[in-house]
């Protein structure tokens, strides 16, 4: 009887031992599959810039009542505008969590894009009054109207979808490297079974 306890103890340590060195080698895993997963997110934490080019002609014009409204003074100008046009997002700027227990990456927030415009002016046959000069306000004006028309242009580009394209193939990166560990990926709720449902999701854009 002694000998079979003996045995049975025996029996119980190994199975805990057995049970403990594979539990603790799965949990090393895990985190260890947690870094790579969070060093991915750092190595695709840039900006990701798509570049465009749009020229505008322009003609400003104002008009100016003087001597009680009796005579109108007018100043002109013919504006050239050549624009550099980036459309970008900053991925350094991702929400996301990575729950551990249920080995899930969950992306929460996908930053805006953003668009900056880096125009150039060149002013031809300006032409004003003594009474009606050209002024700082005129300047800003035509840049404000300049401003307006290009983000007109921009929209019926494809500059902000090719720049949506480019952040899909950096977000897919997650998924490829998240289904290659097991793990599983969402967005805002919505389980990511391939990289092309980044482009399907309602609410890919905010």
């Amino acid at each position: 009887m002694r000998k079979l306890l003996i045995v049975v103890i025996a029996i119980l340590v190994v199975l805990f031992a057995f049970n403990y060195v594979f539990k603790d080698r799965d949990k090393t895993e895990i985190r260890e599959n947690s870094a790579l997963i969070q060093e991915q997110i750092r190595n695709v934490s840039k900006l990701v810039v798509t570049e465009g080019h749009f020229s505008q002609v322009f003609t400003y014009k104002n008009s100016k009542a003087v001597f009680a409204n009796l005579v109108n003074v007018e100043k002109k100008a013919l504006v050239v505008v050549n624009a550099d046009v980036t459309v970008g997002y900053d991925l350094s700027q991702i929400q996301y969590e990575l729950d551990e227990d249920t080995k899930t990456l969950r992306i929460l927030s996908i930053p805006k894009e953003e668009i900056t415009i880096n125009p150039d002016f060149e002013y031809y046959d300006v032409s004003a009054d003594f009474l009606n000069p050209f002024e700082a306000e005129d300047y800003n004006k035509i840049k404000d109207k300049v401003k307006g028309q290009l983000m007109k242009k921009i929209e019926a580009s494809n500059l902000k979808s090719n720049a949506q394209n480019r952040l899909i193939s950096e977000l897919a990166k997650f998924y490829i490297l998240t289904n290659s560990l097991g793990w599983t990926l969402e967005y805002k709720g919505d389980v990511v079974k391939s990289s092309e449902e980044f482009q399907k999701l309602e609410n890919f854009k905010d």
